[in-house]
């Protein structure tokens, strides 16, 4: 006689735990002391509530009944009741596969006599485990609601946030790593005229990960971070809005506005009068956006003066020192900060040249190290087939051939992953190419900038900083690489006639 086995838990972590062993084990048990053949075990971990994907369970169902008369299979034996059936639908395809197969229910506990008192105990036993399940999610979801209107969310925190266990007074904390990517992609959006795609390769390029197995940002995780009021602060819950007591990350100004751009209601950058306006430039105390405004003032003569100011966002906050300057002025240090990469004439034809022979340098010792390897992987190769050779006509004993072989494969082992790992030459053509692009765009970086429109200006901006920052007394540019190094510009001394 022939059974199947069936344990099942209730959430994966179980899976991890002493459960399924244990339910196996007695099983197992009763199974040998009866002489029954096990012909398959099944071990699950699923729900079992009503209207859940029950997909092992069904497997479970069509196998014994694909094979239930080639192998001959009577029974089906859990531990109890409740690990099989949770609800009446699962006890009503029991029977329907008792009916259709033979195949009956057997349990080490919960046994239940033949004909009609029996079967009263099992439908009575299966409504009370239908019972339970519900119960227990009534239970679940009040604790979860309650949770939620407390101020915390009863489930893992998004992407930027932790959950931390056993940590009552903060359950959900800040994660180091991903919250200032989550504050990136609003300052990326808040600009206004960032696509997804784009978003994703700019992350990308900055070496911004979404996770380990999923690196990069894609179109739909970008959405959800943007469309989530939790970084503001608030939690929505079942159908509800809830104050959040973890720390936000964006402010309201910047997520109101950005909700603005996904829904097509602020489609602007800015005005055109006011080009450091739409999220190009940052509060450096805060974090807020930094806005722009238009003040007229009439003259005595009946004319109209206008002056455009930027300011931080964020007047509420208490103890923040007024952020509020002229866009002349903010002209002037933008402008110098460009002017503060251009070397003179002789300087940057000096650097530029010294820039391409460094890298066509590099690029000949590459080949030439390149080569070496590849004639070094030759000789290794030869001397281990000589070796080979040696040993089987009987000029060398084995002791030798195993130490002289086994320090020639080593060798040959480190060669080929030198190998591997070598760049190839036009990567390297490539490099050498980039680096004098980036030099010339450095160079010509103000003079193209009082040439352009505010689009251009922005876009000039955006590639070489990475922040853009705002205080009440300075105005700071943080650059991408390699333009950082570029600023510091060239350190020689004179030597011999000859800069060095």
């Amino acid at each position: 006689m022939s059974i199947v086995i069936w344990a099942r838990v209730s959430s994966r972590e179980q899976k991890e735990g002493y459960s399924l062993d244990a339910q196996l084990r007695v099983t197992r048990e009763r199974a040998s002391r009866e002489g029954l053949q096990v012909a398959r075990e099944f071990t699950v971990a699923e729900s079992a509530k009503r209207g859940a994907e029950r997909d092992q369970f069904n497997a479970m169902v069509a196998w014994v009944k694909k094979h239930a008369r080639r192998e001959g299979i009577t029974h089906i034996l859990a531990h109890k009741l409740d690990r099989i059936c949770r609800n009446m639908r699962d006890a009503v395809r029991m029977q329907e596969l008792e009916d259709q197969c033979g195949v009956k229910l057997m349990f080490v506990d919960n046994q239940f006599g033949p004909g009609a008192a029996g079967a009263l105990s099992f439908n009575v036993m299966a409504a009370v485990a239908q019972y339970y399940s519900d119960n227990l999610r009534t239970e679940v979801l009040k604790g979860m609601n309650e949770k939620a209107r407390q101020g915390w969310l009863p489930a893992n925190a998004p992407f930027g946030y932790r959950n931390v266990t056993g940590n009552k007074d903060e359950p959900i904390q800040v994660n180091p790593d991903d919250g200032p990517t989550v504050q990136r992609i609003f300052d990326i959006y808040n600009g206004g005229d960032a696509t997804f795609e784009g978003m994703a390769e700019t992350l990308a390029a900055e070496g911004r990960r979404y996770s380990k197995t999923r690196p990069q940002f894609i179109r739909t995780t970008l959405s959800y971070i943007l469309n989530n009021r939790f970084y503001i602060g608030e939690i929505e819950w079942q159908g509800q809005r809830y104050p959040g007591r973890h720390k936000p990350l964006i402010d309201h100004a910047t997520f109101e506005h950005c909700q603005g751009i996904l829904h097509g209601r602020n489609r602007r950058v800015g005005a055109p009068a006011l080009p450091y306006s739409g999220g190009l430039f940052r509060c450096g105390i805060c974090g807020a956006t930094i806005t722009g405004e238009e003040i007229r003032r009439k003259l005595a003569g009946g004319g109209r003066n206008t002056h455009y100011y930027y300011r931080c966002v964020n007047t509420a906050k208490n103890g923040h020192p007024p952020v509020r300057w002229r866009q002349d002025v903010m002209e002037a240090q933008v402008v110098g900060v460009l002017e503060g990469m251009r070397m003179d004439a002789e300087a940057a034809k000096w650097f530029r040249e010294a820039l391409g022979e460094a890298f066509m340098d590099e690029e000949a010792m590459r080949r030439e190290r390149r080569g070496r390897w590849l004639k070094r992987q030759s000789e290794v190769k030869g001397m281990l087939e000589r070796l080979l050779n040696g040993y089987l006509g009987g000029a060398i004993d084995e002791a030798v051939f195993k130490e002289k072989s086994a320090t020639l494969k080593l060798e040959e082992a480190e060669l080929a992953e030198k190998l591997a790992g070598a760049v190839e030459t036009q990567n390297g053509a490539d490099a050498g190419k980039w680096a004098v692009e980036a030099f010339d765009f450095s160079q010509k970086a103000a003079e193209m900038w009082h040439g352009s429109n505010s689009g251009g200006r922005r876009a000039i901006l955006d590639t070489l900083s990475l922040n853009r920052l705002l205080t009440d007394v300075n105005l700071t540019i943080i650059r991408r690489k390699p333009f950082d190094a570029l600023a510091e510009g060239p350190l020689w001394k004179d030597g011999r006639g000859d800069r060095i």
